[in-house]
């Protein structure tokens, strides 16, 4: 005797005018609608950027605590008239017109970086 399966319970085959067929009831044949809650790996980037960067540019005019530049680690220095934040923002200590370097950087002879510096010169 063979075995069919319908709506999840197992009916014998017997001959077509001794057959009858279950009616099906709506909660029988229904369908998740929808996917089921599996664990995804990529969750983030839902939050906004942090707009870090400058704020004032090179030959504009600040006034004393005006915000120039924001950063998350020291990217920039701060040079004259400019102050640093305890969350590394540079920001001005005087009026006056914005104008950024480049100079080379030393740092001070017993300081972590300076070692680091030396032990990697050349040997000879």
């Amino acid at each position: 005797m063979a075995a069919a399966l319908l709506c999840g319970a197992l009916l014998p085959l017997t001959s077509a005018a001794s057959r009858q067929v279950p009616p099906l009831s709506a909660v029988a044949v229904r369908l998740a609608s929808k996917k089921a809650s599996g664990s995804s790996k990529n969750h983030g980037g839902k939050s906004p950027g942090k707009r870090y960067g400058f704020k004032k540019l090179d030959g504009q005019f600040v006034h004393a605590g005006n915000i120039l530049a924001t950063q998350r680690l020291i990217r920039w220095h701060p040079g004259a008239h400019v102050g640093m934040g305890r969350n590394k923002w540079l920001y001005a200590l005087e009026d006056g017109i914005v104008r950024y370097t480049k100079e080379v950087y030393v740092p001070t002879p017993r300081c972590k970086e300076s070692r680091e510096v030396i032990a990697h010169l050349p040997r000879g």
